[in-house]
């Protein structure tokens, strides 16, 4: 009798994911619904980058990141395939205030990214001269943009610098922490680039926007946050990737990558982990180290990728000791920096998050952030200090003279990617030259925007090319088995 042999299945391919922070996460999770064997490779002790929870006088709040952009579906989407759909929560206020010309002032509506569509309603934020420049710009000929153009140089041309320095600065600031004057307008607020590319008057042009933004508004919540923080979902990420087969390996710094006949070398401080791909999912001047020797023009654009870095001062006090008119129904205000002071916002956790407000029914969470690009001298005080600095604006503002029982100051040094003049065209030449290597790439804030949408997607876009290259396909995503979830840490 003559036997039969069948060769087994062959070994699936090995991706390793560079970076663990929710980019790397997201990545690593779109690979494993490949079929891909995937390892993850963080250099520190914690997963999730930007995305942390912490304890502040016993509540856990977000030391991070608090919310995503719900419109973009990426992020809420992979919320939900990691079992995080039933704590999905839109903030319970967006009622917020701009602290301007010594009084804290309600927000002014129908805007883009600070740029009115109506000026009527921005009396008390600009002087009567500001208001008077907003109306030149229906006499003003049309400004040309061509390729690209700094958001503020454009805006101020056609509105007048207040727009700039007391509407656009401070929304800008709190998304990218940079300098409008410097922000492509192109990368950083596309709709606007469009609006200004067609020409006319910008307030026509932000008015049209308005009325596709009205339309949408059915859709559900603008942003979403997670109950117990968005630090978990980075935890809920690495726990489905863990369930589907993946290896996540933290406290392991990669240093350095080089090419094989058949993929890569990844060298680590202990071992050499041989790999059929690679996606990056680490911080620009990361990446631009690891790839010097097998794509120095990538390399080189990589590293001159600016940063800005900021800190987070996270406080609970007694809630009874926080009253007033300033606090009533608010989600907290922005602060433009040409008014001069250290904190750039503040957010009133309690009333934006239900899930903060029942945690902690006799505390009142609120947390305040200092840091922009080139402003960062504050950030090298001690704790006690920068504490201090933001408790001294919290007074001027809203009248707050009690002591918080509980303070975290929590720095993200060189946190934020800038996006400049230029930058969306540096982006594609980085992505030329890696694309010439085998089965890398990159991905993260520094692609594709910096909000967790973006990252996902630009997550997404990376894993799914790698897939591609290597034969995976794109079939699930590994969802979490109920009861599985992490609860330890990140």
């Amino acid at each position: 009798m003559q036997s039969s042999t069948h060769p087994a299945d062959p070994a699936p391919r090995h991706v390793v994911v560079i970076g663990g922070g929710i980019a790397g996460l997201a990545a690593a999770h779109r690979l494993v619904g490949a079929g891909l064997e995937v390892t993850v490779l963080e250099g520190t002790d914690r997963l999730g980058g930007k995305l942390m929870t912490g304890d502040v006088a016993g509540v856990r709040v977000d030391l991070g990141a608090e919310s995503m952009l719900a419109r973009r579906p990426e992020s809420v989407d992979l919320a939900r395939a990691v079992g995080l759909g039933d704590r999905l929560q839109p903030p319970a206020t967006a009622s917020a205030a701009l602290w301007t010309r010594d009084a804290l002032r309600p927000m002014p509506t129908g805007h883009v990214m600070g740029v009115p569509g109506d000026p009527s309603v921005l009396g008390g934020v600009l002087s009567p001269e500001g208001l008077a420049r907003i109306a030149e710009d229906r006499e003003l000929p049309a400004t040309p943009v061509g390729d690209d153009v700094a958001v503020g140089a454009y805006v101020a041309d056609r509105l007048g610098r207040e727009v700039v320095d007391r509407l656009v600065e401070p929304l800008l600031g709190g998304v990218y922490a940079g300098d409008a004057y410097r922000i492509s307008m192109r990368a950083a607020v596309p709709q606007l680039f469009e609006a200004a590319r067609q020409g006319g008057p910008l307030l026509d042009g932000v008015a049209r926007l308005q009325e596709r933004a009205a339309a949408r508004r059915q859709d559900g919540p603008v942003f979403q946050g997670i109950e117990g923080g968005l630090g978990t979902l980075p935890v809920a990420v690495a726990d489905a990737v863990r369930a589907g087969g993946g290896r996540i390996l933290t406290e392991t710094p990669v240093l350095g990558l080089t090419r094989t006949a058949t993929g890569w070398d990844v060298r680590t401080d202990t071992r050499v982990i041989a790999a059929d791909g690679v996606v990056l999912a680490v911080p620009a001047w990361s990446a631009a180290t690891l790839l010097a020797a097998e794509s120095p023009d990538a390399s080189a654009e990589l590293a001159d990728v600016e940063y800005a870095s900021m800190a987070l001062i996270t406080m609970a006090f007694r809630r009874s000791d926080v009253t007033g008119a300033a606090f009533a129904g608010r989600s907290g205000f922005l602060v433009p920096p040409v008014d001069g002071h250290t904190i750039k916002a503040a957010t009133f956790s309690t009333h934006k998050w239900r899930w903060v407000d029942d945690a902690a029914p006799d505390l009142f969470v609120l947390r305040t952030s200092v840091g922009r690009y080139g402003e960062e001298e504050h950030l090298h005080r001690e704790d006690g200090e920068l504490a201090g600095l933001a408790l001294r604006d919290l007074a001027a503002a809203t009248g707050l003279t009690a002591r918080p029982v509980g303070t975290a100051v929590t720095r993200w040094i060189g946190g934020l990617p800038q996006y400049p003049v230029g930058h969306l065209g540096r982006v594609a030449r980085i992505r030329d030259a890696v694309a010439k290597l085998p089965a890398l790439r990159v991905c993260g804030a520094v692609y594709d925007g910096v909000g967790i949408p973006a990252c996902v997607a630009s997550a997404h876009r990376a894993a799914d090319e790698i897939a591609g290259d290597l034969g995976g396909e794109i079939t699930a995503t590994p969802t979490l088995v109920q009861g599985t979830r992490s609860e330890a840490g990140q």
